[in-house]
């Protein structure tokens, strides 16, 4: 899958889980007053004289907005968090393995269209993306969010540092094997297209004598030297 594609899902997943923080904040801080913020927000609404549609809709959405709070469990925001991140764990290890992939192609000559400079552009402009959300999670989970989120992500970043440090090393190990078992290709790829000179080599000769024999069969000189039809044995 294209790299682009996958920091995208990435970058989704980070979205979701800034929005899981941000609701599960809300929650917190709510405390029961939600029949409350609508209320108000219902009294700030109604003294507005002829709102525009933009209003409405802004209204419409802080009501849904607050709505949602409400009915929202603490406890479900916070698995859904946790699944969030999950996600993130598993779109993050997809573009690891993509680039392994390419860093096995790299032993490979490169019949594409693009130059090297801007695959490997491509690879630092992702990698510094990533890192630059996770960064921006980090922030958010620890500085912006009730403390357990925090907490969440303290032993969510322990866990994923450790993974990372095993992938590091199941990655070198697998880049090895596609290295290897990509020269072992090549090598029968060559192996055969070998047989295969051989073989139009031989068939070359074979076609050359029996086209030979058979234009000497067929020539005058041959025809006054032998009186039986030359036909009758033409490979004699």
């Amino acid at each position: 899958m294209d790299p682009l594609t996958l920091l995208a899902a990435a970058n989704a997943a980070v979205a979701a889980v800034k929005k899981g923080c941000q609701l599960y904040k809300d929650i917190k801080g709510a405390a029961g007053e939600v029949k409350d913020v609508l209320d108000d927000l219902k009294t700030q609404f109604g003294k507005i004289k002829n709102p525009t549609n933009a209003q409405k809709i802004q209204y419409n959405e802080e009501v849904a907005r607050v709505q949602e709070i409400g009915k929202a469990d603490p406890n479900d925001v916070f698995i859904q968090i946790g699944n969030d991140l999950g996600a993130l764990m598993d779109e993050y290890d997809k573009i690891g393995k993509v680039f392994i992939q390419q860093e096995a192609e790299a032993q490979q000559v490169y019949t594409g269209t693009e130059s090297i400079g801007k695959r490997a552009l491509m690879r630092v402009i992702i990698r510094s993306r990533l890192d630059a959300m996770l960064a921006e999670l980090r922030e958010t989970m620890v500085y912006k969010a009730p403390p357990e989120l925090g907490a969440l992500w303290t032993k969510y970043e322990a866990m994923w540092k450790q993974i990372v440090i095993e992938q590091d090393e199941a990655h070198k190990r697998e880049t090895a094997k596609m290295q290897i078992e990509a020269a072992r290709q090549r090598r029968l790829a060559r192996k055969r297209k070998e047989e295969a000179v051989w073989v139009g080599a031989i068939l070359f000769v074979v076609a050359w004598y029996v086209g030979t024999m058979l234009l000497l069969r067929t020539s005058q000189t041959y025809r006054g030297l032998y009186s039986s039809p030359w036909w009758s044995c033409v490979l004699c």
